[in-house]
């Protein structure tokens, strides 16, 4: 499909850049910009880790229903809940992978990074086919803790097309069965950011929106993304990543974020019509 993303963007005033891959459930690529680019990953990390995590439960080799004890240690700032609580919580796994997406938690994230080892995640992303997505170690890390590269100023990075084989290869059920397939797609469409992709997706008469997603978003300084699966008629997996936005709010109301939403909606409204 044709469709001016990047000149749309640019007339109404956005000043960064974009990746977008939009494919249908099958993987057929459907729309396509910059799919390539290599982007922070900010919390879209989170996917591969989930996947994983899954994985090793499906495995037998992870109790979905063991508690773990939250040390005063473990918690970290930004994005989540746990830091403000007190040390000693025991959470289950499904607990703290369910903190990890609905709420993009932090510490849950680095207690699911410990567990599988920073390592482990890259082979497992180098295995399935996701070189250019890698995460350089565990988040908001004080400068004392953090690792050489991290040190160096690496950051967890991905792009629009691993986002999207990723997401939609986890709705074919290629990594997980049935069970644990419908476990993963259901955390995310609990994630409870919709800045994005869940902006503008039209409610009926209830006020409940009209269309699924399930979707993982993630937020730096200038950096916008949203990666998903929107059930319109014919359901779409896709992705858009991007930086170098100019308003520094972490706030709904972000500019940015409410630009790059007004321009990708019509394009998903088109493709995801289209049957």
């Amino acid at each position: 499909m044709r469709f001016d993303f990047s000149g749309q963007l640019r007339g109404r005033g956005f000043a960064g850049v974009v990746g977008v891959r939009v494919c249908d459930e099958a993987g057929q690529e459907l729309f396509s910009l910059n799919a390539d680019r290599v982007f922070p990953a900010a919390s879209t990390i989170k996917i591969p880790l989930l996947i994983m995590a899954l994985q090793a439960a499906q495995r037998g080799e992870w109790a979905l229903s063991e508690r773990v004890t939250m040390e005063a240690a473990d918690r970290v700032p930004g994005a989540g809940i746990l830091h403000e609580l007190g040390a000693g919580l025991r959470l289950t796994w499904q607990d703290i992978l369910t903190l990890m997406i609905v709420v993009s938690d932090n510490t849950a994230t680095n207690l699911v990074i410990e567990r599988l080892g920073v390592d482990a995640v890259n082979a497992w992303l180098n295995t399935a086919g996701f070189p250019l997505t890698r995460l350089v170690g565990k988040l908001q890390l004080p400068p004392d803790q953090r690792n050489e590269a991290q040190r160096r100023g690496e950051r967890n990075r991905t792009t629009a097309q691993d986002q999207t084989e990723l997401l939609g290869r986890l709705l074919r059920g290629d990594y997980l069965n049935s069970t644990h397939t419908d476990l993963a797609l259901s955390i995310l469409s609990r994630q409870q950011y919709r800045d994005l992709i869940g902006r503008r997706v039209p409610c009926g008469p209830d006020g409940e929106p009209l269309y699924r997603t399930a979707s993982k978003s993630g937020e730096l300084g200038g950096v916008h993304h949203d990666v998903g699966v929107l059930w319109t008629p014919r359901p779409l997996v896709l992705a858009l990543l991007s930086e170098g936005g100019l308003d520094p709010r972490e706030h709904p109301e972000n500019r940015d974020v409410i630009l790059l939403a007004d321009v990708l909606w019509p394009l998903l409204m088109a493709l995801g019509h289209t049957v």
